[in-house]
């Protein structure tokens, strides 16, 4: 007996099938052509609370997510995928900015999701967008013409 319970057991096999499962995204990615030589690919984010980050993604912006393990948590965009680790998010960092058909909706979902915007709509050359902050002090921009 190696002194690890059951339950302990059953959760370590149920942790490898998610880093083996998460493995096989990365490679049907490969397969799909989704890499681009030198462009952004994978977006990764600090949070300190992943059930809250999560719905808050996918009230503001409809993102689904695949859990891998307690810790992480990973999202499949169009363009660019991503995910949520454990941790405290650090300000001043990247910005990421988001494209939107009809950018008041958008915002008045991110503020319905509890996004706070920290810029209001303005224009810029090439149109206009907004600035908001999630539950975790990230500030992202979404933009539109």
């Amino acid at each position: 007996m190696n002194g690890h319970s059951p339950n302990c057991r059953d959760a370590s096999i149920s942790y490898l099938y998610r880093v083996n499962s998460f493995t096989q995204e990365m490679t049907a990615i490969h397969s799909e052509n989704k890499l681009k030589h030198e462009q952004v690919q994978y977006l990764e984010f600090l949070s300190r609370d992943l059930a809250r980050a999560k719905t808050f993604y996918t009230k503001a912006f409809g993102w689904k997510f695949t859990d891998y393990g307690p810790g992480y948590t990973a999202f499949e965009g169009e363009y660019v995928d991503g995910g949520f680790t454990t941790g405290d998010p650090v300000k001043g960092s990247i910005l990421v900015i988001l494209y939107s058909n009809d950018i008041e909706a958008t915002k008045n979902k991110v503020i319905e999701a509890g996004g706070v915007i920290v810029k209001d709509t303005f224009a810029f050359l090439g149109g206009k967008r907004f600035h908001f902050a999630d539950q975790d002090g990230y500030e992202l921009a979404v933009w539109s013409e």
